[in-house]
């Protein structure tokens, strides 16, 4: 059981965004937080009698920026901006990415610079904790603040549309009447503190980073595996060598891979079979290590994502002064994402690569396409056009659309990022991976068994033993597509994983 995560605005953490998103830890808002809201709300109602024009306060949004909202306009204004901006489009965003996006966005508002009704922060807290999960669309947003995606929560707090409750779908009104909460009436900047934030697509990409890093010690740990069915030479992976060269994400690979060999048959021989294996052997660590160098740099991006403020216009309290800005801005940040889509074409064109070779004698001294009786057994030899069509999905998605976007809102919104689109398309990236990785390592489990008693190390043999659990050893032709899914289940379930770090913890 976790402890309720206490929100202040500062200290929000990627693995803290997963746990609530996933496993529905409570959350609380800190007393110092909530004081701060408190403090710039009565910040805006003081601001309401001063005639200085604020954007999205006592004026209008986007091109509408110059049209004056009358005092007594206030609550229908924010209330007619939260429809205007629910303009989303299907599929439905899940659960946990709806989840994720409430909390980033609470925090945020808890750094106390948008105005908004404490009462409101308060609703994102109930809705948490309560288990009421607005229903929204996934698309409709540009990623310059994901306001055609955000609005549709908004809704739900002012009573209007659907949400997930207690595992059913129904209209919020039922959730609000068991819960005995009403539904919030707008004020004045509500509208624009709940629409504009960037929390949609900041939520989707702490999961999906959290995603990433299992994904790649899976992949490493399949890959030590493959090094035993290829006979390979841990020459590479020698401590003492990697010291000249100590790229952070490398170095965390090697370690893994060393440790996922303990007391692996490779580390005996008084003979290596070959003086430099292919160069997806002998370099994989390397690759997944870039790998891990990319998520770790953004994962910085993303802390100061979740923990600053990307709203327009900004409060700055303790300076009474309320200022335009450009915060809602994440270039970087998908920048940053981009990159990360090309580090998986590698890890995904590696796995292919290795998954070939153990396919081939001349690499592994073992029978064509790891068959066990060549006259009478095809084997792996039509799997290869699987792991390629897969590969090439993920060539595909490596493309950048973050230069992909139109001015907007007449002219004046004339930059955008697609945030949400580029998290959306590594999601798939790494889908595929999970087949791919997979079919390594049936690859990897059938040319161990064909060494006939090798000795696996402490992790490796982790990863035989959930592979043989579900996938038996190939005697004769039989449906691969079966085996191929459930490789592909094994390891984006995580029961893999947690078998693996099971087995080296003990």
């Amino acid at each position: 059981m976790y402890k309720t995560l206490v929100l202040d605005g500062k200290s929000l953490t990627i693995e803290e965004i997963v746990q609530v998103a996933r496993n529905e830890r409570k959350v609380a808002i800190s007393d110092e937080a909530l004081e701060k809201l408190k403090k710039g709300r009565k910040m805006v109602q003081q601001w309401i009698d001063n005639d200085a024009p604020v954007y999205g306060l006592n004026r209008g949004v986007g091109l509408n920026k110059d049209r004056l909202v009358e005092k007594e306009r206030f609550s229908q204004y924010n209330r007619n901006l939260l429809l205007s901006h629910s303009i989303g489009v299907g599929p439905e965003t899940t659960i946990e990415d709806v989840r994720a996006a409430m909390l980033a966005r609470l925090n945020t508002l808890l750094v106390g610079c948008t105005g908004i009704q404490p009462e409101i922060a308060q609703m994102y807290e109930t809705f948490l904790n309560c288990g009421i999960t607005p229903v929204i669309p996934s698309r409709g947003t540009v990623g310059l603040a994901d306001i055609g995606i955000l609005s549709h929560i908004g809704l739900a707090m002012i009573g209007e549309g659907e949400v997930y409750y207690k595992g059913n779908r129904v209209p919020v009104m039922e959730a609000f009447k068991e819960e005995k909460l009403s539904p919030m009436i707008l004020g004045p900047k509500d509208g624009l503190a709940i629409v504009s934030s960037n929390a949609y697509s900041a939520g989707m990409a702490a999961i999906l980073l959290q995603d990433l890093d299992d994904f790649i010690e899976m992949a490493d740990a399949i890959y030590s595996l493959s090094l035993e069915g290829l006979d390979g030479n841990l020459d590479p992976l020698d401590e003492s060598v990697l010291k000249f060269r100590p790229f952070n994400g490398q170095m965390k690979s090697a370690d893994r891979v060393r440790k996922f060999l303990r007391n692996s048959y490779l580390w005996n021989r008084k003979e290596k079979t070959s003086i430099q294996d292919p160069l997806s052997f002998r370099g994989g660590f390397t690759v997944h290590g870039a790998a891990l160098d990319s998520l770790e740099y953004v994962k910085g991006l993303l802390t100061i994502q979740l923990n600053s403020s990307d709203d327009n216009p900004c409060l700055i309290v303790e300076e009474e002064r309320i200022v335009h800005t450009a915060n809602f801005e994440v270039i970087t940040l998908v920048f940053a994402l981009e990159m990360v889509g090309l580090a998986l074409t590698h890890v995904s064109r590696n796995s292919c690569f290795r998954t070939i070779k153990l396919a081939n004698p001349a690499f592994t001294n073992l029978t064509r396409f790891l068959s066990p009786d060549e006259e009478q057994v095809i084997a792996f030899s039509t799997i290869q056009k699987t792991f390629s069509a897969l590969d090439a999905e993920i060539r595909h998605l490596s493309n950048p659309v973050v230069s992909d976007y139109f001015p907007l809102a007449g002219d004046i919104e004339d930059h955008a990022t697609n945030s949400a689109l580029v998290i959306q398309k590594l999601r798939k990236m790494l889908d595929n991976l999970y087949y791919i990785v997979g079919i390594e390592a049936i690859h990897a489990a059938q040319a161990v068994d064909l060494r006939k008693g090798a000795k696996l190390g402490v992790g490796t043999g982790a990863v035989y033993e959930m592979i043989r659990e579900q996938i038996p050893f190939l005697d004769k032709d039989r449906n691969l597509s079966i085996d191929i899914e459930w490789a592909y289940q094994l390891v984006k379930s995580k029961r893999l994983l947690k078998h693996i770090q099971k087995a080296i913890e003990s």
